[in-house]
Parts: structure tokens; C-alpha cells; sequence
């Protein structure tokens, strides 16, 4: 059995992936795994994770649909570059309505990028550059501390859309420095809890009837089946996931070891 904590699911988040090269299979997209996994620990919901191409009527599409779902907050990745091709930020353009205008905060931060990366007598903001400053009007640049676009926060109503680069290292690097405590002052201080055990012999059509009755009987707790094996191997191998919220992480760890030992129980009655 293991055993690990995480913060509250206590806001809802919905990820979405810009990039053709995610559909066409060129790139696996490790982006949405790192995000979603960091969101949990920080206190998020993840509700939906989408891929979407570099179109700007269709960034416009999937955030307008997120925004009208009342999500807490819509983070994307990619799409922020100097490139014809990064187009996010048009997109969120139109789905909130607000005008492309060039930030002076953020046409700093791109200087400041460039000179530390170059002399600065060669430098030159060329288009391409100024680019990556044109934010939606009211948009605030997040500094980008490896990378050269920063990200962007956008607020619309009550949610906010934070606009990431696809480049996993500038990604990961902006979301702990500057993301990841927006989450965790949204959530509040409750526990995430989870617990994994192995169970050998059963196939998963057997177990999903005393998954029922554990989940019926504990109801605060989640029971996840994740085969490793086909259907129909009587010796293959399957994980059992328990997990669940609470206030504190002594109730929590109670109650998911409770679920545990009630499907111990049913499997040790079947033999």
C-alpha cells in the first residue's frame, strides 16, 4: 500500500492545449500530465483537459465554452511566441471581447529577456519580438524566468485565464513561481488523500460489484479500478484507488483505510 497527501480539490480548473503538432501525434503532450498533476497538488479540480490546433476561431471556441462553465480558472499552453503560428492570445482576444493592445509591463520584460540573452548593442525589438507584447486590454504579463514570452493573466468575470508557453520548461518554471499560489489561496487548506492497493486473481468484472458496495458504505471515498492486464486473465494484476477530501489529514487517512479494509474483507469472503 501506498500512500501520499495532497491539498483540496476545492477549485475547478480546465486545461486546454494549443498546438497542431499535439494532434498530429508529433508531440506528446506531457504538458496537460505535469499541469493537471500540479493543479491537484495545489488545491484544483481538473474538470477538462483539451487539444486544440493553432486556429484563432478555435482557441476563441474552447474558451468561451470553459468561461461559460463557470470554471475558476482556464489555463492554456502555447501558443505565445513570436511565430506566425502562436495565435492564443487572438483567441482569447475573442472569446472575452478585449482588445490586443501592446503592454508596456510586458514589452519590458521581453527587453530585459533579450538583453540578458544578447550585447545590448545588437539587440533590436523587431515585430516578431513586440509581438510576444500585445496582450488582451487589462491583461497582466507573469514573468517568464527562463524563457523569453511571458505568460499571461487574464481575468473575465469571476475566472481567470492564465495563458502559459508550450515550451515545458518555461512552462513548469512560470506555473511554480507565479500559478501555483493563485490555486492554493483559492482552495483553501483541505487534504487530499489517497491509497493504492494490489489485488491479484480477481479479474475486473468481479471486483466492480464490492467496488460498489465499498463506495456505498464509505461514501466520502472514490474506489478506482486500474487494470494492468486484460479481461479474462485470472492472474493479472489490478490497482485499487481510494482517495478522498477532507478537513484534516488524520480524518482522511481514517476513512480511506476504512474503504481498504471493508474491500479486503469482501475479497478474503470470495475465497
Amino acid at each position: 500500500m501506498r500512500s501520499s497527501e495532497k491539498t483540496e480539490l476545492a477549485c475547478s480548473v480546465e486545461i486546454i492545449c494549443v498546438g497542431n503538432e499535439l494532434l498530429i501525434g508529433k508531440t506528446l503532450n506531457t504538458n496537460a500530465q505535469w499541469l493537471a498533476d500540479q493543479v491537484t497538488r495545489f488545491g484544483g479540480k481538473v474538470t477538462r483537459i483539451t487539444e486544440i490546433s493553432d486556429d484563432v476561431r478555435e482557441i476563441a471556441s474552447v474558451v468561451g465554452e470553459a468561461l461559460k462553465r463557470k470554471v475558476d480558472f482556464v489555463i492554456t499552453s502555447g501558443g505565445l511566441g513570436p511565430t506566425f503560428d502562436d495565435k492564443t492570445l487572438r483567441g482569447i482576444s475573442r472569446a472575452t471581447g478585449k482588445k490586443l493592445k501592446l503592454n508596456p509591463e510586458a514589452l519590458r520584460l521581453v527587453r530585459d529577456r533579450y538583453k540578458e540573452m544578447s550585447l545590448p548593442k545588437r539587440l533590436r525589438l523587431t515585430k516578431p519580438r513586440v509581438k510576444m507584447a500585445i496582450l488582451p486590454e487589462g491583461a497582466g504579463p507573469i514573468p517568464n524566468p527562463v524563457g523569453t514570452a511571458p505568460g499571461v493573466l487574464v481575468e473575465s468575470g469571476a475566472a481567470k485565464l492564465i495563458s502559459l508557453p508550450g515550451v515545458p520548461k518555461e512552462l513548469k518554471a512560470i506555473f511554480e513561481r507565479s500559478v501555483a499560489e493563485m490555486i492554493r489561496r483559492k482552495s483553501g487548506d483541505r487534504v487530499f488523500y489517497e491509497s493504492s492497493m494490489s489485488v491479484r486473481g480477481v479479474v475486473e468484472s468481479a471486483l466492480s460489484p464490492l467496488i460498489d458496495r465499498v463506495m456505498q458504505r464509505n461514501r466520502q471515498v472514490y474506489v478506482k479500478s486500474h487494470p494492468k492486464g486484460g479481461e479474462g486473465r485470472g492472474g493479472a494484476l489490478i490497482e485499487l484507488h481510494f482517495s478522498l477530501i477532507e478537513k484534516s489529514r488524520e480524518e482522511a487517512r481514517e476513512r480511506v483505510i476504512k474503504a481498504i479494509i471493508d474491500m479486503v474483507r469482501m475479497l478474503g469472503k470470495r475465497r
